[in-house]
């Protein structure tokens, strides 16, 4: 396994600072966003260290080139937008952004992107299913034809009111991720397992890894601490930050001794990059820097 971290933390550092970072911390691998320039949408959202528009062989080599100096790799190219929401001419953007990642992988030879699979939130899942159809078997199909793996990550992306009740991605659960492989059998298609989001959905996230990590394309590692007395008072139809709070790894619940066994056990020697979106670490580059080095330096004692 490599341990890397996302690159969405740094949004005020260029692709170099953020590579040149990684090799000072002994950092193996970055997760870097490729977001269309311009307003985020939301936190973490927004952040381009590779502007996949338009990328040319010329720019793919340089960015290689600076890659390379900095002795670090790229675990994949990173964009999470809703390529499901209601408004389909939205959703076109969002699907041709996706495409636009895609050739950047191929062309930088990195071979991965992660990104969820959108939801309209306000459907259920069979509802959505049509829609998932259509938007991701030709995807799919686009990134097989440029050897390009989709990771796709297990965030409900239901944390505010307009996300609520069912969240802006449909891949949640093993029942659908069990549906998802059936209906799209393609070794292009897999997911990029965050154990976080078991933790608060209350679900076994080493059971999961068990069965699904043959089809784990990439992971992050977050955490999360779920407020027992607050979920006591709110239930579990509440929107989810009511009752826990994302976290670093080693401050939350995730048990990443167990966690890491499973994993090994199973078989992935894949990345494994620090997503870092804990409110405490969020006041100046100087703490998101320390975020990483601290959580680093935890997960570091579970890994060759």
């Amino acid at each position: 396994m490599q341990l890397g971290f996302v690159s969405a933390i740094l949004p005020d550092l260029s692709l170099e600072e953020v590579l040149q970072f990684a090799a000072a911390e002994d950092f193996a691998c970055v997760e870097l966003m490729c977001w269309p320039k311009g307003k985020a949408e939301r936190r973490y959202a927004g952040v381009t260290h590779v502007d996949v528009v338009g990328l040319t062989k010329d720019a793919a080599a340089r960015i290689n080139d600076t890659v390379q100096s900095a002795g670090v790799s790229i675990s994949g190219l990173g964009y999470y937008p809703n390529p499901l929401c209601p408004d389909v001419a939205e959703a076109q953007v969002y699907i041709e952004h996706i495409k636009q990642v895609i050739r950047a992988a191929e062309m930088l030879g990195v071979g991965v992107i992660n990104t969820f699979v959108g939801r309209d939130c306000a459907k259920s899942v069979d509802d959505n299913w049509p829609r998932f159809k259509k938007t991701w078997k030709p995807l799919v199909k686009f990134a097989e034809d440029r050897d390009v793996r989709i990771g796709i990550e297990n965030c409900p992306m239901s944390f505010t009111r307009d996300e609520w009740p069912g969240g802006k991605n449909l891949a949640t659960t093993p029942t659908i991720w069990r549906r998802m492989f059936e209906e799209i059998p393609s070794d292009h298609f897999g997911l990029n397992f965050d154990p976080s989001h078991c933790v608060w959905q209350m679900m076994d996230y080493v059971k999961a890894i068990r069965e699904f990590a043959p089809r784990f394309v990439h992971v992050h590692a977050k955490d999360a601490r779920v407020d027992q007395h607050q979920l006591d008072e709110v239930g579990i139809m509440a929107h989810p930050l009511e009752y826990h709070t994302p976290k670093l790894p080693g401050l939350g619940d995730v048990n990443w001794s167990q966690f890491f066994s499973a994993l090994g056990d199973a078989g992935y020697r894949g990345p494994v990059c620090i997503e870092v979106e804990d409110r405490a670490y969020e006041g100046s580059l100087a703490n998101r820097k320390a975020s990483l080095v601290q959580s680093g330096r935890y997960l570091k004692q579970f890994m060759p």
